[in-house]
């Protein structure tokens, strides 16, 4: 006898029922980056095919938010109550996301597994005691030589420059024998550079930056300026690295201490330059602490449901795992990862016969990359404003139009007034 079509019906409704709470019970993984589409298309496809193959009861969906509207569109996903599992965050924003009370704090949920994160990277990321963020993917400055430039002044290329000091004396020597600027320092990052020297801004509330020492430090960047010896092109700018690049890639400037990303655009526009480019470590000077460094990290929401929330987590350690962080090195070509392992693989270690200056540069980066700290100011309000009046009193004693220690006290009276 056969069933009746209605009990066939009957079984079939209750089949689909029966299957439905497997689907339903798949935990979703909204995770965010900033501006790395189209790029990383192909790479993200990889870590969703991966993860979700690893774990089935789990799936991520990349959103990809360009930078101008991130903070805006993170607000209103907060404010709805449904902010995205994971974040793609650099130090300044995890700082005033980890502030807001928006995320929550990792150290539990790595124990004895941080040992395999760069301390440094793990230093960035921590605010009052506790790590908001995982190390995901650093930058770092290398220091790029035109080699044509420094022998005809009479200088071996390949000698180790160690420090600031010996970067300026190159320049003035390069300016003199060649007619050629011999570096464009990012002065618009003044603050960076300052705390890269070991030269405070901030201590007990008050600014500290008009010090003798720091002083003295501006009027080695005036002494350079007077001399012809540093370029002038976007020398104040916030980000010269595209000055600096079109500079040096039409013989217009003998150094850059900068992304090793500038040796990528040497070689597709300038290979002659290319050719004759040495590239060393940028220098740490007095705090071991090399400039360029910019982390990004992955942070969790809060008020996430439990079960996403620990979900959020395993797939934060998944991108900032080993394997995953070299990989995406690879992709990027100029980045560096923040786990030992993958910093120590052969990629950052060996050459190949022919790999020119841009396997130079990341060889170069790599010997320093335990060095990076992201050396931005966090934690005090008007960031912006103050940066701009301590860039604005630095321009005018470096060009000579105020004496440097009158500078940096008008910069330090504006800071105090502001941080009252």
């Amino acid at each position: 006898m056969k069933p009746h079509r209605q009990a066939l019906a009957c079984l079939a409704l209750l089949a689909c029922a029966l299957g439905a709470p497997a689907h339903a019970d798949k935990v979703k993984l909204e995770f965010w980056t900033d501006s790395l589409k189209p790029r990383f298309d192909g790479y993200f496809a990889a870590v969703k095919k991966t993860y979700e193959a690893q774990h089935p009861d789990v799936e991520v969906q990349w959103v990809d938010v360009f930078n101008d509207n991130f903070e805006t569109k993170l607000n209103a996903a907060i404010a709805a109550g449904k902010p995205p599992a994971l974040v793609n965050h650099d130090v300044p924003r995890l700082f005033k996301y980890s502030q807001k009370g928006s995320l929550i704090p990792l150290d539990s949920a790595l124990g004895a597994d941080k040992s395999a994160y760069l301390p440094n990277a793990l230093a960035d990321l921590s605010f009052g005691g506790k790590l908001y963020g995982l190390p995901w993917y650093n930058n770092v400055n290398v220091l790029t030589l035109n080699g044509e430039l420094f022998r005809k002044a009479g200088l071996d290329p390949r000698h180790p420059i160690a420090s600031l000091d010996d970067e300026l004396r190159l320049a003035k020597i390069i300016k003199a024998k060649t007619g050629v600027p011999g570096l464009l320092p990012q002065l618009g990052q003044i603050d960076g550079i300052m705390l890269g020297q070991g030269l405070p801004l901030i201590q007990n509330g008050k600014a500290v930056f008009n010090s003798p020492a720091h002083a003295a430090l501006v009027r080695k960047f005036a002494d350079a300026y007077r001399a012809g010896a540093l370029a002038r092109d976007s020398l104040f700018a916030d980000d010269n690295y595209q000055d600096s690049v079109k500079l040096y890639n039409s013989g217009r400037l003998a150094m850059m201490e900068t992304a090793p990303t500038a040796a990528q655009k040497a070689r597709e526009d300038a290979r002659g330059i290319y050719a004759a480019t040495v590239v060393q470590p940028a220098p740490l000077g007095p705090t071991r602490i090399v400039q360029g460094g910019y982390l990004f990290s992955w942070a969790v929401s809060r008020g996430l449901p439990a079960r996403t929330q620990q979900e959020a987590v395993k797939f934060a350690r998944f991108l900032t795992s080993d394997s995953q962080q070299l990989a995406f090195s690879k992709v990027t070509g100029a980045t560096f990862p923040s786990t030992q392992k993958a910093l120590a693989d052969s990629y950052f270690v060996k050459a190949s016969a022919d790999g020119g200056a841009i396997e130079s540069s990341r060889i170069e980066g790599a010997k320093v990359a335990r060095n990076i700290r992201t050396l931005v100011l966090t934690g005090v309000p008007r960031v912006a404003d103050l940066k701009k009046s301590l860039v604005d009193n630095v321009e005018a004693a470096v060009t000579g139009k105020k004496d440097a220690q009158k500078a940096l006290d008008d910069a330090a009276a504006f800071w105090n007034r502001h941080l009252q």
